[in-house]
């Protein structure tokens, strides 16, 4: 078992910048793949980008490349997400999320088995 906890959100003008953080409690951190998701006011939860074990290999969402920086550190159970160059289309709640199936990679978040409770990204024009 897996319990996430987000913070980081805030509210920032066009152009800025954020960095997410995820902590992790529960054993064996390093065995999950971890990814970030978002949903924006009246739309589905959307994949933003993800993370292998090793944190090696990374996958992003083609509206968030150059922008978006995924991480993570083992050895302190956190997962991050640098936002810079934000714009008003990233406001949204994002979500951590962690997947123990052996998955490298994965975008689906029916794939992913704990989640976090989300943390308000607001980005102003």
């Amino acid at each position: 078992q897996v319990q996430l906890v987000e913070s980081g959100g805030g509210l920032v003008q066009a152009g800025g910048s954020l960095r997410l953080s995820c902590a992790a409690s529960g054993r064996m951190f390093s065995s999950y793949g971890m990814g970030w998701f978002r949903q924006a006011p009246g739309k589905e939860r959307t994949f933003v980008a993800a993370i292998n074990r090793s944190g090696s290999y990374t996958y992003y969402v083609d509206s968030v490349k150059g922008r978006f920086t995924i991480s993570r550190d083992n050895g302190k159970n956190m997962v991050y997400l640098q936002m810079n160059s934000l714009k008003p289309e990233d406001t949204a709640v994002y979500y951590c999320a962690a997947h123990g199936r052996g998955l490298a990679i994965t975008r689906d978040e029916d794939d992913y088995d704990y989640w976090g409770q989300g943390t308000q990204v607001t980005v102003s024009s």
